[in-house]
């Protein structure tokens, strides 16, 4: 379909709990498919409509740029129903270009969605897929990444914070 822009820091659409959605309808599809569009143009493991700047619960992961066997999962009204376990790990965030972070997660994670044909499914997941779940899903929640950082971390890439408000503030 499109290719749409990234949403980046400052913006408050990043901040702001996501809506629920009612019906899996034309649009909702054709967002989804700019989500594709968009992920695969920025070269990124997930991204969650938030950072279109569309403020609706869903987010989708493709994790095969790192395992050709997988395709793409959409997610729609998720819900993490348990986690488990703990793992540090290097994170980064197309809404956050440039900052990259060692950040502890959940190692395991259970969640149940709504696909793009209304089924709902429960999904259990390890490693890079777990934690990108995670991730897309604290978008969904008004949650960003950097919330996850020690003090010292957060100080040392505050420059690049202001930044990328600068830059929100001119988009």
């Amino acid at each position: 379909m499109a290719v749409r822009p990234i949403v980046v820091y400052g913006n408050p659409v990043l901040e702001t709990e996501a809506r629920e959605i009612r019906e899996i309808s034309p649009e909702v599809k054709n967002l989804v498919s700019d989500m594709i569009d968009s992920l695969k143009n920025q070269h990124g493991l997930g991204l969650a409509a938030p950072q279109v700047g569309v403020s609706l619960r869903i987010f989708i992961v493709d994790l095969s740029a790192i395992d050709i066997t997988e395709t793409v999962k959409v997610f729609i009204n998720p819900e993490i129903i348990e986690t488990s376990g703990e793992v540090v790990m290097e994170e980064g965030c197309l809404s956050f270009p440039g900052i990259f972070q060692r950040i502890s997660r959940p190692e395991y994670v259970k969640v149940r969605a709504t696909d793009l044909d209304g089924k709902v499914f429960t999904l259990e997941a390890s490693g890079m897929l777990a934690r990108a779940i995670q991730h897309e899903n604290d978008h969904l929640n008004g949650v960003l990444f950097v919330e996850y950082f020690s003090t010292l971390a957060r100080t040392l890439v505050q420059g690049k914070l202001k930044k990328l408000k600068k830059m929100a503030a001119a988009s």
